[in-house]
């Protein structure tokens, strides 16, 4: 660890992407405390402690909800937006063809920031109108004038926090969306920890202990599968560059996760909509509208509903995201050309057709497994007394902050591997 610290600080370019990341991640921060005139704060707050859904999408913006700030959607916007594609993806052979090609891929993310948007404007419509409706006295009656220029700041802030998250991402740190959601909940860590002391009782010690104990078998699980891989023997039966390398072997690592940390931001995203959605038709006049609403919150509070889904949705997003980062043809093309080939196996489409069938096998088990993990905190719920709200926030967080943090290690060693072969 400390070796790889002070290769990273002896490299000036490597240095200079951290320190850039982590300034955004400061400005991204800061623009998270600033506040949208005409609220209570301290109502506000209240109203969101109190409600588990919205409660989920605070932490995810690291308090920028709650503080009705010009961020508070966050990168939500963009997340909606990318789900719609990648479901288009699942339904729309054209689409599906689009993202397995580097320019389709380039297209469909030019749509997609298009599409953040209107999104961002509806969504951000649609949060204002819930707060005004929820009661309490949390938004206050806005006027025309300042129902547009509320909603242009907070669709003005979407667009700003997806631009900070793609000058992440260009920086090969990490994914950029996924660091600003890392930030967002490491940033509660501080309160949570505050909170806890300040209403600890120690009739929850049984609790608290169980809670801790999911949590290290949580972390252990995701790195573990996170680093789970299997091993494809590779052969190379000619000479590259004048030295003979037949009968040299190698081996091709694939991933039991090679989905990474993307479907699980995505189901949770996924899974929240409905109940949100619900909400707001519940408080509107409209009886037929309102009963519907009400159904909807009544069968998500249901926890073997909402876990089910949880878990469906973290399995599809598992499975078919791995489909968009996987390329078997690509990996034939490379090897064939390069003289490679895997033992027993013929080069050109025999070869992408076993790596299909091979990450097809990894991969359901990988779904599974994550999925399972996913619905641990939900799965608790039925056996543990106390603020059962914060343990699917609380585990739903800790499942994200270990797979970005996993993820974000591995590019930054990926990045100081390319220096120490530059060097040669």
């Amino acid at each position: 660890m400390w070796q790889a610290l002070r290769t990273i600080w002896s490299n000036t370019d490597l240095r200079k992407k951290i320190a850039y990341v982590l300034a955004l991640l400061v400005v991204f921060r800061l623009a998270a405390h600033i506040p949208i005139p005409g609220v209570d704060a301290a109502n506000l707050k209240a109203f969101f402690n109190s409600n588990a859904y919205l409660g989920l999408l605070n932490v995810f913006s690291g308090g920028a909800l709650e503080n009705f700030s010009i961020v508070m959607l966050g990168v939500g916007p963009y997340i909606t937006a990318s789900i719609i594609f990648q479901l288009l993806g699942m339904i729309v052979p054209k689409f599906e063809e689009m993202q397995k090609e580097t320019d389709g891929q380039r297209q469909i993310q030019q749509w997609t920031r298009y599409l953040t948007v209107p999104l961002a404007i509806i969504q951000s419509y649609a949060t204002i109108t819930l707060l005004q409706r929820s009661g309490g006295g949390v938004l206050g009656t806005l006027s025309l004038w300042q129902m547009i220029v509320a909603v242009a700041l907070i669709t003005g802030g979407s667009i700003f926090v997806m631009w900070l998250g793609e000058l992440i991402t260009e920086k090969n740190i990490g994914n950029g969306i996924s660091i600003m959601i890392f930030a967002g909940i490491i940033s509660r860590v501080p309160l949570s920890i505050q909170q806890f002391f300040t209403t600890y009782d120690s009739s929850q010690l049984p609790t608290v202990v169980l809670y801790v104990a999911l949590a290290v078998v949580m972390i252990f699980a995701v790195v573990y599968v996170t680093e789970g891989q299997r091993k494809i023997p590779i052969s190379t039966a000619r000479q590259v560059r004048g030295q003979s390398l037949a009968g040299r072997e190698t081996h091709l690592p694939m991933r039991v996760n090679q989905a990474g940390v993307i479907p699980i931001i995505f189901a949770v995203s996924l899974v929240l909509f409905p109940p949100i959605v619900g909400q707001y038709l519940s408080t509107m006049s409209i009886s037929w509208l309102a009963k519907t609403g009400n159904v909807i919150v009544t069968a998500f509070n249901n926890q073997l509903i909402y876990g089910l889904l949880y878990f469906i949705f973290v399995f599809i997003f598992t499975y078919f995201y791995t489909s968009v980062v996987f390329k078997p043809e690509q990996i034939a093309e490379n090897l064939q050309k390069r003289g490679s080939f895997i033992p027993g196996v013929r080069p050109g489409k025999p070869t992408a057709e076993y790596l299909q069938y091979i990450s097809s096998r990894i991969v359901l088990f990988g779904a599974a497994f994550l999925g399972v993990i996913a619905v641990l905190p939900v799965a608790l719920q039925a056996f543990a007394s106390g603020p059962t709200s914060s343990v699917v926030i609380g585990g739903t967080s800790l499942l994200i902050v270990v797979s970005v943090a996993l993820e974000t290690v591995k590019q930054v060693q990926a990045q100081i591997q390319i220096r120490a072969y530059d060097q040669f």
